[in-house]
């Protein structure tokens, strides 16, 4: 049987060798810097400013993720020298002590060690080597911080996260675009002469006669409790609809723009601008951000059973927001009964931020960065956990496990 050698070091390495890898290297970053620019110059020549500045956070982000794992490199052996005891690193594991996963990465540990004592016993000259190999703190009686080999490990899961929040707020983006393209067609009907003159302005109605106040102006409208409990349930079938669209509509050009703009403003192309906008926010990873992905991370702990309701914690947010923005666009409807029961012509909503959680607009969009993000994480977990230990590890122990981590995401 073959005793196997030490790893060569650059001095050992063939120069056509080192020279092929960095040649792949700088071949792939240039190949994906150059798509990267053809992009961008699309998106330039297509007018899509606000979707070249999202690239361009794209690339602020991948650079950062880039200088993360710069930093894990350069600091890896001043880390895994920090030693910590025992007691303190035998907390907080995310595996149960015994469990397949960890017990086999014991077993490869101890035999490292077996090997590494038959190399010493053979190549005595090169015992500085070995001695490398073996987390220094146990000879104090200690164990290190982080190993070698989680940082590499570790190195490999913020590549899969940057990948995968790219790739889903994208998907987002793409999905929000293709449910977009119905209103086009209502965009159209404003153009007509049917609904100009159904919307005459010379024309009086009773509020709660208008499509929009049937809709809206019920006896559980009222009621706080009874509001939420409807919309709740109201948009998981039609979150937007033709009456609301076209009511919203009207009143954002009534606010913003001279009169006789009705035929002549695109609002669907507006929306279509403002979600390109929007974009530009939820591809980013802002410190708050950043600091609930420590927090994930901190939540994988063995005996929190984080897989029963982190992947839930993003559905009720989630939830809870798609309930609110249909609750405020009842309290829109509201507000026009309360300021006279008879509209002339298409009945005017008026937003406010008075509307929103703590008077800020801007809370639900972080709300909804942060699920998008919370949903990244969670696959790029699943993805990087699978393709380190396997399918069936500490992580996802069951079938109902994965159903649920991937699932709910």
């Amino acid at each position: 049987m073959a005793v196997g050698e030490y790893e060569r070091t650059l001095e050992e390495t063939p120069t056509w060798a080192v020279a092929v890898v960095c040649f792949v290297l700088v071949l792939v970053s240039i190949f994906v810097e150059h798509i990267i620019h053809i992009i961008g110059k699309w998106l330039k020549n297509k007018h899509k400013r606000a979707l070249y500045e999202a690239l361009e956070k794209i690339k602020g982000e991948l650079m950062i993720m880039g200088f993360i794992s710069l930093l894990l490199i350069v600091l890896q052996k001043p880390i895994t020298k920090i030693c910590i005891p025992k007691s303190v690193g035998a907390t907080w594991h995310p595996c149960k002590k015994g469990d397949k996963s960890s017990s086999a990465y014991s077993d490869s540990q101890n035999e490292g060690r077996k090997l590494l004592q038959i190399l010493d016993s053979d190549f005595g000259s090169r015992r500085m080597l070995a001695e490398k190999v073996i987390d220094k703190c146990t000879k104090k009686g200690k164990v290190a911080l982080v190993s070698a080999y989680g940082i590499h490990e570790l190195h490999v899961f913020i590549f899969v996260l940057a990948v995968v929040h790219v790739l889903y707020c994208i998907t987002t983006l793409a999905l929000g675009r293709t449910k977009m393209r119905k209103w086009k067609v209502w965009e159209d009907e404003t153009k007509t002469l049917e609904y100009q003159y159904y919307n005459d302005p010379e024309r009086f109605r009773f509020a709660r006669d208008t499509s929009f106040g049937r809709r809206h102006l019920n006896f559980w409208s009222k009621s706080p409790i009874l509001l939420w409990i409807v919309c709740f349930f109201r948009q998981f079938l039609t979150s937007v609809n033709k009456v609301d669209y076209l009511t919203l509509r009207h009143g954002f050009i009534m606010a913003h723009l001279p009169p006789k703009s009705e035929t002549k403003f695109d609002f669907q192309k507006y929306i279509s601008r403002s979600l390109e906008e929007d974009f530009i926010v939820v591809v980013g990873i802002s410190p708050i951000v950043w600091f609930f992905a420590v927090l994930f991370l901190l939540s994988n702990t063995y005996g929190l059973n984080s897989y029963l309701w982190l992947p839930f914690l993003p559905l009720i947010v989630i939830l809870l927001v798609g309930t609110k923005l249909l609750v405020i666009i009842t309290k829109m409807g509201l507000s026009i009964q309360d300021r006279g029961a008879v509209v002339r012509g298409a009945p005017v909503v008026q937003l406010g931020d008075d509307l929103f959680w703590f008077g800020r607009p801007k809370f639900i969009l972080f709300l909804i960065h942060l699920v998008l993000f919370q949903n990244a994480f969670q696959l790029a977990f699943f993805a990087w956990s699978t393709y380190e230990f396997g399918l069936r590890n500490c992580f996802h122990r069951r079938t109902a496990d994965l159903v649920v981590r991937v699932s709910m995401g």
